[in-house]
C-alpha cells in the first residue's frame, strides 16, 4: 500500500470516529435538555429569562400603580378633611365665636388695651329655627359705628335699651321710671372709681336727656373721660347726618369672655 493511499485511509477512520463522538455528544444535550437540540434548549432558555424579565417588569408596574393610587387617594382624603375643617372654621366664626383683639384704652378698667377677648354672634342671631335674643342692658357689644374706614369697629356697653329715656346730670347717670315717674340713678357697677361720677355730656350743658328709638341702642365706653360714644354721636354731633344711637343691625357680635394681654 502506497504512503498516500494509507493516509487517506487513516484520515478518514479519525473523521469517522469523531462524527460518532459529535452524535454522541448530541444525544447526550437532547437528553438532558428534554429531547430538544441544542438549538431549541438554547432559544427556550433565552425565551424564558425574557418571560421572567417581562414578568417582573409587569409586576413592578403594577405595584407602582398601586403606589400612585395610594397616593392619590391619601391626596384626595388629605384635601376633603382639609375643606371640611375650612367650612368648620368658617360656621364658627360666620355663626358662632371668634378671637377679636382689643384696641386702646376705652373700656379701662373692664378691659384692657391689646386684651384678647372672644365674642359670639350667636346671642343676636336670628334664625327660625333659634330664639331670637335681644340685646340686653350692660351687655358689652362689638359693632359698626360708621365713622370711617379706619376705625372699622367699636366696642362698648349698651346703656340704653329702646324706649328708654335716659339723662345724664351732675356727672351721673339717669334712667326714667315710668312707674315711678321719675328718673332714678342707675347702678353702673363696671365702673372703676376713677370713671364713677364722671360721665360728661357734650358741649357746655349741665345735663342732656336721650330718648331711646325703636330698634336703638344708646352705648357708652366704661371709660368715660377719654372716648367718644353715643354722647358726641361716636364722632361728632355736628356732621350732619350723625345721631346719638346705633341699631340692632349695626351690632355684630357680643364679647362672650376676656382671655388675656
Amino acid at each position: 500500500m502506497s504512503k498516500n493511499k494509507k493516509h487517506n485511509k487513516d484520515k478518514k477512520e479519525k473523521k469517522i470516529v469523531w462524527e460518532e463522538v459529535f452524535n454522541e455528544i448530541k444525544e447526550d444535550i437532547k437528553d438532558v435538555a428534554g429531547k430538544k437540540t441544542l438549538m431549541e434548549t438554547i432559544k427556550s432558555i433565552v425565551k424564558w429569562a425574557f418571560k421572567e424579565k417581562e414578568d417582573k417588569g409587569e409586576a413592578k408596574t403594577d405595584l407602582d400603580e398601586k403606589r400612585q393610587r395610594n397616593i392619590w387617594k391619601e391626596f384626595l382624603d388629605l384635601f376633603k378633611d382639609l375643606w371640611i375643617i375650612i367650612l368648620i372654621v368658617l360656621f364658627i366664626r360666620s355663626f358662632l365665636v371668634m378671637p377679636f383683639q382689643i384696641n386702646g384704652q376705652s373700656m379701662y378698667d373692664s378691659y384692657y388695651d391689646r386684651e384678647f377677648i372672644i365674642v359670639d354672634r350667636f346671642s343676636y342671631l336670628s334664625m327660625w329655627f333659634i330664639k331670637e335674643w335681644e340685646p340686653e342692658r350692660w351687655d358689652v357689644i362689638v359693632f359698626k359705628p360708621h365713622v370711617n374706614k379706619v376705625k372699622e369697629y367699636f366696642i362698648k356697653r349698651i346703656i340704653g335699651l329702646p324706649w328708654d329715656t335716659l339723662k345724664i346730670s351732675n356727672w351721673i347717670v339717669y334712667l326714667y321710671e315710668k312707674v315711678q315717674g321719675e328718673y332714678l340713678e342707675i347702678d353702673e357697677w363696671y365702673l372703676s372709681d376713677s370713671n364713677k361720677g364722671s360721665t360728661f355730656v357734650r358741649g357746655e350743658n349741665d345735663a342732656m336727656i336721650y330718648e331711646v328709638p325703636s330698634w336703638s341702642y344708646f352705648v357708652m365706653w366704661d371709660n368715660r373721660n377719654a372716648s367718644t360714644d353715643s354722647r358726641t354721636c361716636f364722632q361728632s354731633c355736628l356732621i350732619e347726618g350723625r345721631e346719638n344711637f346705633i341699631t340692632k343691625s349695626d351690632i355684630t357680635w357680643k364679647v362672650f369672655i376676656d382671655l388675656w394681654y
